[in-house]
């Protein structure tokens, strides 16, 4: 399974698979002009679109795709996007050619948000519940949820690929730094992710090895993260791993 990402907006990334039957699925596609073009340069056929949540510019382009290529919509059961024709419950098997992923419910930035995780292939694919370096802002869940969603992410395999949907990582790296200003590993990650920019280069996907490492989200028992809460509100140096992260996203949201 070959993963392309497909730019669109202004940081977006649709994300399309394909085998080498070349048949092809497609991730979160917000906009279908991007995805017709990638498909019909690689003499590609579409047989499946897959929602992780319902926010429009995962969705804006997936009834007319599904129309004209004549595929289903695979999705978050119980979603306000009214698009899905096949919807997916947690622990649910979605097989994509001979390549087989498990549905994660990962709730926090919405209700319905889901994740396509691959364990045969390594690959997820997880919307805007976690992202390279930071993690989706809580506009519908609660911290809980969301820190417990991405705790479940990070115990996936190190190689995993992590396959996000927005190029905001220099941004959350600037905050990450602010946040473990002495963390070696993500010195030399913004190091990285300031030349693949420079170059016009993704910097997804990412893994779970290097988020573990350098994600603050990832990290809210890290000496370091408790420390640099702690300067903030004394208590946090011992509270609740979720309570600590609630702070460090409402210290991103104001950053």
């Amino acid at each position: 399974m070959d993963v392309l990402a497909v730019p669109a907006f202004q940081d977006n990334y649709l994300w399309l698979l394909h085998d080498d039957a070349r048949r092809a699925w497609v991730v979160d596609p917000g906009d279908p002009a991007p995805i017709e073009a990638a498909l019909e340069v690689r003499e590609l056929t579409l047989s499946g679109v897959l929602i992780t949540h319902h926010h429009f510019d995962h969705t804006g382009g997936a009834l007319q795709l599904a129309e004209g290529y004549g595929c289903p919509i695979y999705g978050p059961a119980h979603s306000p996007f009214e698009g899905i024709t096949d919807p997916l419950e947690d622990g649910a098997t979605l097989t994509l050619g001979s390549t087989s992923f498990t549905v994660l419910t990962v709730p926090g930035h919405t209700l319905d948000h889901i994740a396509y995780y691959s364990a045969e292939a390594g690959l997820l694919f997880c919307g805007d519940t976690l992202f390279a370096g930071g993690c989706g802002r809580m506009f519908e869940g609660t911290a809980p949820q969301m820190h417990g969603s991405l705790a479940r992410l990070a115990a996936l395999p190190g190689d995993t690929a992590v396959y996000c949907a927005h190029e905001y990582t220099l941004a959350n790296l600037r905050f990450a730094k602010a946040v473990e200003p002495d963390n070696a590993a993500l010195l030399a990650r913004i190091d990285e992710a300031e030349a693949l920019r420079a170059a016009g280069t993704p910097t997804v996907p990412t893994t779970i090895a290097l988020e573990r490492a350098t994600n603050p989200f990832l990290r809210t028992e890290a000496p370091g993260v408790r420390q640099a809460l702690a300067a903030q509100d004394a208590h946090l140096e011992t509270a609740e791993p979720s309570a600590c992260f609630a702070a460090l996203r409402s210290w991103k949201d104001r950053f």
